[in-house]
């Protein structure tokens, strides 16, 4: 047996920035995939606010794939905190916009004119009745699903926040290691 080398039944321990920037990838996938079912599959077609939300997660992941690329060559450390950092400050900007989101839901405060209040601008009189028949407004201000109390927007803030502790602890444990 010379010349070969043992294979170590244990891996090698995972560094943070690698497990932070793996659970952000895999729980960013699952949510669009489920935002992306909830449309196509079930029907209920987004908001404005909605595609907004979307665009955090879009950002995180290919931004945590390439973090965990990094973390998994073994990176320079203020790579993979700046990308944990950024995923944090998206992941924070997220729930603060799902906030927004559900506090126009629940009628807290008023929200885009776009997307809230009466519907304008049909057009002529002549297309009118072509054109509702047509057109589906999705309202940023009507619950088209809730679930415990919750609607998408409300579980948008949750998830988002759990990504940006994520990060948060990704970063604090890879400026402690050695």
């Amino acid at each position: 047996m010379s010349g070969m080398t043992a294979v170590s039944p244990i891996p090698r321990k995972a560094s943070p920035a690698l497990l932070a920037a793996l659970a952000i990838l895999l729980i960013a996938a699952a949510t669009i995939a489920g935002a992306w079912f909830f449309q196509l599959v079930l029907g209920l077609q987004p908001c404005p606010l909605c595609l907004q939300q979307r665009y955090a997660y879009y950002l995180a992941i290919p931004l945590a794939a390439l973090t965990a690329l990094a973390a998994a060559q073994n990176g320079p450390r203020w790579l993979l905190v700046g990308g944990l950092t950024i995923l944090a400050l998206a992941a924070l900007a997220n729930a603060v916009l799902g906030s927004y989101h559900a506090g126009v839901e629940w009628k807290l405060w008023a929200g885009p004119a776009d997307c809230t209040g009466p519907v304008g601008n049909l057009g002529s009189a002549g297309s009118l009745l072509d054109r509702l028949d047509k057109v589906k407004v999705v309202m940023c201000d009507e619950v088209q699903w809730r679930f415990l109390g919750l609607s998408l927007a409300g579980y948008n803030v949750l998830i988002s926040l759990l990504m940006a502790a994520i990060a948060a602890w990704g970063v604090a444990r890879s400026w402690m290691q050695n």
